[in-house]
């Protein structure tokens, strides 16, 4: 939708081909149906820090169309933004179909011919140039300018089903494997999965092969029925989701982030003194969230018992916990629940400042079809943005 208007602006006739029965139905559900258009970062830096595969691959496009051209760009369309935690940029009226009408208007006024149900079946190329699409319906339409924008393969209810990858294929690129990214992770423990619906704040998240850390985080997540989410666990699924193929992985949950052990046992030492003859149990629950207190016990292996009977190395095994909730990490989630896809078409054949094949004349690819992602925060719909306004600033 952004590439067509801004090729409309630079005075082509464009024609957009939407499989769908109404145009941005991934947009719609993009930020839980508030769509976090952009971050609202200082740099370019930081936006190209927040990226995970290829951000060299996405410096020119960055340069070309940072966050804050994108936030006067909506602006400018009649989108109010408004700035939250973490940067996230969000329409004032929480809104995504907002963005998706403001765009709309604007297509239909720069003259972009619309075409909703039009599946395209196959690319049109001769002579190594592109020459236009083939439909479904057996229509076909010439152009010299064809813009793969497909989006991947997660959320296959809006209609992303991987189409653009076998446009790119066809005509001699090179697909990535793709893989759900920004999942929910899957984690096999029982205590875990008894947790389901308790969120947590304030928590420092880490995932290890071994003694190695792969990625650690601060910040918030949630226990599901298989697994973990949340911000932290999200962000972890983007890191870690092609390395779980090679080892296994194990995660840990550092509940007292801000509390060192020697801190953490002080306070410990003080609940069990104020209240001597308590259970266990009852101390603990002034520590933890109801829900996890037997959860904690039952790692630690102590007893319930009167925590004047909890021995030294007891009460450290309890802090160990606290320190490193353990779990293993099986699997990420599907397509299904995947915010993006990791993978795609390579890009190192597509002209990193223009977006255009290095195999194909006229083609340009975009988006999530490319092998780019990025962790959440509205990083992967600036790469939307960004990628679009290179190949019509081309």
């Amino acid at each position: 939708m952004l590439a067509a208007i801004l090729f409309a602006q630079r005075g082509c006739l464009v024609h957009v081909f939407e499989q769908n029965e109404k145009l941005g139905k991934k947009l719609f559900i993009t930020g839980k149906g508030r769509c976090n258009l952009t971050n609202a970062c200082e740099k370019t830096e930081d936006l190209l820090g927040a990226v995970v595969s290829n951000p060299k691959f996405l410096y020119s496009s960055f340069s070309q169309c940072d966050n804050w051209k994108i936030m006067e760009f909506f602006e400018n369309l009649g989108v109010p933004l408004k700035v939250e935690r973490g940067g996230r940029v969000f329409p004032k009226s929480d809104k995504s179909s907002d963005v998706i009408r403001a765009m709309e208007r604007k297509m239909k006024e720069l003259g972009v011919k619309i075409h909703l149900k039009s599946r395209v079946k196959r690319l049109l190329a001769a002579d190594t140039r592109v020459q236009g699409i083939a439909l479904e319906n057996g229509a076909t339409m010439e152009g010299d300018r064809v813009v793969i924008a497909t989006g991947g393969l997660s959320y296959p209810s809006t209609g992303a089903d991987g189409s653009g990858y076998a446009f790119a294929k066809s005509v001699g690129h090179t697909i990535i494997q793709p893989i759900p990214s920004l999942a929910p992770l899957l984690v096999p423990e029982g205590y875990v999965r008894r947790l389901q619906g308790l969120s947590l704040r304030n928590i420092r998240f880490s995932v290890w092969a071994g003694k190695k850390c792969l990625y650690e985080e601060f910040g918030e997540m949630l226990f599901t029925h298989h697994g973990v989410s949340g911000p932290v666990a999200l962000s972890a699924s983007a890191v870690i989701g092609r390395k779980l193929r090679e080892t296994p992985l194990t995660a840990r949950i550092d509940l007292k982030p801000a509390l060192s052990e020697e801190q953490l046992d002080a306070r410990l030492l003080r609940e069990f003194e104020k209240s001597p003859n308590k259970r266990l149990k009852n101390v603990a629950d002034s520590l933890y969230p109801a829900s996890l207190t037997p959860v904690m016990i039952q790692l630690s292996g102590i007893p319930d018992k009167p925590v004047h009977e909890v021995s030294r190395q007891e009460r450290r095994k309890l802090l160990e916990v606290t320190k490193a909730f353990p779990m293993t990490i099986e699997g990420v989630a599907g397509f299904q629940e995947a915010i993006v896809t990791k993978g795609g078409v390579s890009v190192r054949e597509i002209h990193p400042s223009t977006m255009e094949s290095r195999k194909v004349p006229g083609l340009y690819i975009i988006g999530e079809a490319l092998d780019v992602d990025a962790l959440t925060g509205g990083y992967n719909l600036q790469i939307a943005w960004s990628t679009a306004w290179a190949a019509a600033n081309a």
